[in-house]
């Protein structure tokens, strides 16, 4: 009973807690959901895809603008689109990488499923510890590894000073806040619209659907498959960025994609792995109810809440909430 009446005495800053965490998710999941729906595989090396551009922005920020204090007026804007773009460019280039280097090999040799598993699994592996050896004391052969990540987490510098926008039963809604939901908001739209809308976009629906059928009505699979890959890591890009330089507290590490990735897969599972429209629904879900737990359990719980939710969903609707349409 004191469970429901502390989620009733923080429903609102809970509420609010839970979209935004919520919405980092979902822009993580859209990489898993877009990859399984041409692919039909899972991409375990998605949550270093994220983790890139947490060091795009903290390099961009730190030694191309030099930030040392938060900037003021207009200037916030011309910052955040210059450390945007990076973390975005970097997490999309990396997720090429994985496509050209860990799946087109294999895909090719018509290889089972388990050997792209164990492929992902090797291509993540190789991504983390190629971080923390770029310390600036370690080589590649003859050529240093720039001093840009290593073994210790890294403060990214905060670009915006956290301000109330509005208010609701007590509860104040702050300009970071907003930003993420926000901008998760417009990227889902402009994703949809783009899958939907853009002839691209219909050969990814159709390769999904019947990736035989539409290779010999003349759709190319290998660009199909480059542009899914090259999609979910500009979002997961976004999601790095917005969760180092606007969310409080979060470093650049090497292992900081493990817990994000791991949540925006049991998202995308939750809403219906390979619907996009599911994997936001499903982040946005996810991240309430990790926010509802805390009054109940403590925030050292919302971990493992997580992953019951990912047990619970595979056990009772593996197909998740909106199934399987992609």
């Amino acid at each position: 009973m004191d469970c429901f009446t502390d989620i009733a005495d923080q429903f609102w800053a809970q509420t609010r807690n839970g979209l935004t965490l919520g919405s980092i998710y979902a822009m993580i999941a859209l990489g898993y959901t877009m990859v399984y729906g041409v692919l039909q595989l899972i991409n375990f090396a998605h949550s270093e895809v994220f983790m890139v551009s947490t060091f795009a922005t903290l390099y961009s920020l730190r030694n191309w603008y030099g930030v040392e204090q938060m900037p003021e007026g207009f200037g916030i804007v011309v910052l955040m689109i210059g450390a945007i773009i990076p973390a975005m460019l970097a997490s999309g280039l990396t997720a090429l990488a994985v496509e050209r280097f860990a799946y087109r090999p294999l895909r090719r040799r018509g290889a089972p499923r388990l050997s792209f598993l164990i492929s992902a699994i090797g291509a993540s592996l190789f991504i983390q510890y190629l971080f923390v050896l770029m310390d600036g004391s370690h080589y590649l052969g003859p050529i240093p590894l720039p001093g840009i990540a290593g073994p210790n987490p890294q403060t990214v510098p905060s670009i915006i000073e956290r301000s109330q926008v509005f208010s609701i039963f007590g509860t104040s809604f702050s300009n970071k806040h907003l930003i993420v939901i926000i901008a998760a908001g417009v990227m889902l739209f402009i994703l949809d619209r783009f899958v939907n809308q853009t002839k691209l976009g219909r050969g990814i629906r159709a390769v999904a659907q019947d990736a035989e059928a539409a290779s010999i009505m003349g759709v190319n699979i290998d660009r199909v498959v480059v542009v899914t890959f090259l999609v979910g890591g500009l979002m997961a890009g976004a999601a790095g960025f917005f969760y180092s330089a606007i969310l409080p507290g979060a470093p650049a590490f090497w292992f900081v994609g493990f817990l994000p990735g791991i949540k925006a897969f049991t998202a995308a599972v939750l809403g219906g792995i390979g619907n996009i429209r599911g994997a936001m629904l499903g982040g946005l879900l996810l991240g309430l109810v990790e926010a509802y737990s805390v009054p109940c359990f403590g925030s050292q719980w919302t971990n493992v809440t997580a992953f019951v939710v990912l047990v619970l969903v595979l056990l009772f609707r593996p197909t998740g909430i909106l199934g399987e349409a992609t």
